[in-house]
């Protein structure tokens, strides 16, 4: 992300990489400059960009305060990162004519600036980024499908002993599932057939993890899901996969591709900001992860 200035790792003969107390975030053994994400910040706390905050707090219900904006423009810098990353191994461009037809359907530079966090040149490359990821996500959504199976149970301690159980793999593995309906175990599902499922963490969960998903409301139960297979190479079905999907649709599936980048990568947040969920592919606060993710077993 071009409006977004990341710092090459100075490894020095030690091993050490970049600091965390002068980085936003660090991905892989890049750091996202700190100071650069406070301007923004500021920019987007500031009486200009009332209207925009204010606009999403209308939409979280009255919770969407500093904290969140500053995670909020955070989360955007690390996703450029990433998305810079990959499309620069894939080839892919987005063309200033491209760009510029977005911006122009997108709505008048008024509208833009009020709406925005951000200014008009960070702005410019936001958008630039959302037709990137539209792009990734054309590229792989006819040839991308998981194959998962879920359960149900009624507290964290239990969730958390079966993901354990499952990842350890044998019996007790098996035994966690053997009573779920049959529409629970071993579904394959296309990205171009459900959406909403395609921009989740399920199609960017490595095959073999377990994921520990925390209830949407308070006496809901806990849900353990096993990614038993995730592929990018079916039959392509063609155009028409993504004909079905809306440019939003793309994009956020787009954005979801980048979930295993960021697992190998890794990504760190400074603290002062939260911490990374890579199921909601978020900064997030400490208490409002959506659950965790146990990867395989080592063979």
């Amino acid at each position: 992300m071009a409006a977004v200035a990341v710092v090459g790792a100075m490894v020095s003969g030690c091993g050490t990489g970049p600091s965390q107390a002068g980085s936003a975030a660090i991905v892989g053994s890049e750091a996202i400059a700190l100071g650069t994400v406070q301007d923004q910040i500021a920019i987007a706390l500031g009486p200009d960009k009332a209207e925009a905050v204010q606009g999403r707090n209308q939409g979280a219900g009255g919770g969407y305060g500093p904290s969140q904006v500053a995670r909020e423009i955070v989360t955007s810098a690390i996703l450029g990162d990433l998305l810079d990353r990959r499309t620069a191994e894939e080839g892919i461009v987005i063309s200033d004519a491209d760009l510029d037809a977005a911006l122009a359907t997108a709505g008048s530079p008024e509208d833009l600036a009020r709406s925005s966090l951000y200014t008009p040149e960070v702005q410019r490359e936001k958008i630039r980024d959302d037709l990137a990821a539209a792009a990734l996500a054309a590229r792989y959504v006819d040839r991308l499908a998981v194959t998962l199976e879920f359960v149900a149970v009624p507290s964290e301690e239990e969730a958390i002993g079966a993901a354990r159980a499952v990842v350890a793999g044998g019996a007790d593995a098996e035994a966690v599932f053997a009573g779920a309906p049959a529409e629970q175990r071993a579904q394959q599902v296309r990205a171009g057939d459900n959406a909403a499922l395609a921009t989740s963490f399920a199609f960017g969960t490595e095959a073999g993890s377990v994921v520990v998903l925390r209830p949407a409301q308070d006496g809901a139960p806990w849900t353990v899901i096993r990614i038993l297979d995730r592929t990018t190479d079916l039959p392509p079905e063609g155009p028409a996969a993504v004909d079905r999907l809306s440019q939003t649709d793309l994009q956020l599936i787009g954005y979801r591709l980048l979930q295993p980048d960021a697992q190998e990568l890794g990504v760190q947040v400074n603290p002062r900001f939260g911490v990374w969920d890579p199921i909601q592919l978020a900064v997030v606060g400490q208490e409002q992860t959506a659950g965790t993710i146990l990867s395989p077993a080592s063979p």
